[in-house]
């Protein structure tokens, strides 16, 4: 039996599970009119489950002995709570941003964990629904292991950043900052223009790179723990083509395991990470230089 009629080569396997599910193909490698219809729908989905548990935690909370889940879900929100104080200290912005920060790290915690489903569950399902809807066959359920959602996150940290940045200080008080900082500036006109650009300059460089680390943090990590998973997942493919089957099949249990408990600290700890330099950030755009 040729091996093309066995199935796809390991190359084959990766690249068919790293293409999206999109509205059109990809011209060019930057092409803001692509959306990856599998990242926006899995995404809001789970934003919309997030929201509808805490609506009903909230709903269902007592003023007594609180039960398992209220109870966590209390020393979550203190936790979170406990940070924005730490980082922002204008207790009207705290209002807004700590439940923010709260929803952002669950949120990003959801996304992160549809990498702990078998990653060939959902593409397999769809393999064979998507062409009798006329669709491609193509779907990634990993919404953070796609750069345009984590960096679509970081660019709405970056408005909200903009935003609060004209609120506490005005326009005059930000638009001095950014002209000053962090070299500040000279009375002497000859020095002052062109350190006021400099300084323009360096702030812009800040604020794209603070957004772009910000969302390639979370993409690099995500991205990383897939392509794993699909070696993993390749071992027991080999497992049925070789002599030494058993082996590899021991190879594939034991190696999954070990990376998707591995994988638990690894999610958790990328949405601690996201929401805490979402905090600082916001935290930053309060404080004057």
């Amino acid at each position: 039996m040729a091996l093309e009629d066995i199935g796809p080569t390991p190359s084959e396997y990766i690249r068919k599970h790293l293409v999206h599910l999109t509205n059109k193909e990809q011209d060019f490698i930057v092409d803001f009119t692509v959306i990856n219809i599998d990242s926006v729908v899995v995404s809001s989905l789970l934003g919309a489950l997030i929201c509808f548990v805490m609506w009903r935690i909230v709903r269902h909370a007592s003023a007594g002995v609180p039960g398992r889940f209220q109870a966590a879900f209390e020393l979550l929100v203190e936790y979170v709570d406990q940070q924005a104080k730490a980082n922002i200290r204008n207790a009207a912005s705290r209002k807004v941003i700590a439940p923010m920060a709260l929803v952002v790290a669950l949120w990003v915690f959801m996304m992160n964990a549809m990498d702990l489903i078998p990653v060939d569950l959902f593409p397999h399902i769809w393999g064979t629904v998507g062409p009798a809807l006329g669709l491609p066959h193509y779907l990634r359920v990993v919404p953070t292991a796609s750069l345009a959602t984590t960096l679509g996150l970081a660019f709405a940290v970056l408005l909200m950043c903009l935003y609060y940045n004209i609120k506490i200080k005005g326009w005059g008080g930000w638009g001095h900052e950014l002209v000053s900082a962090p070299f500040g500036t000279s009375k002497n006109i000859f020095i002052a223009i062109p350190l006021g650009i400099f300084n323009f300059s360096m702030q812009v460089i800040e604020y794209i790179a603070k957004t772009v680390s910000h969302g390639m943090r979370l993409f690099g990590n995500m991205f990383a723990g897939e392509l794993v998973f699909m070696l993993i997942a390749l071992l027991g493919g080999f497992a049925a083509l070789s002599l030494g089957g058993g082996f590899l099949f021991l190879g594939h249990l034991i190696a999954g395991t070990a990376w998707a408990i591995f994988h638990i600290f690894v999610i958790t700890l990328q949405a601690f990470i996201f929401m805490m330099l979402a905090l600082i950030y916001l935290g930053q755009a309060h404080d004057a230089h």
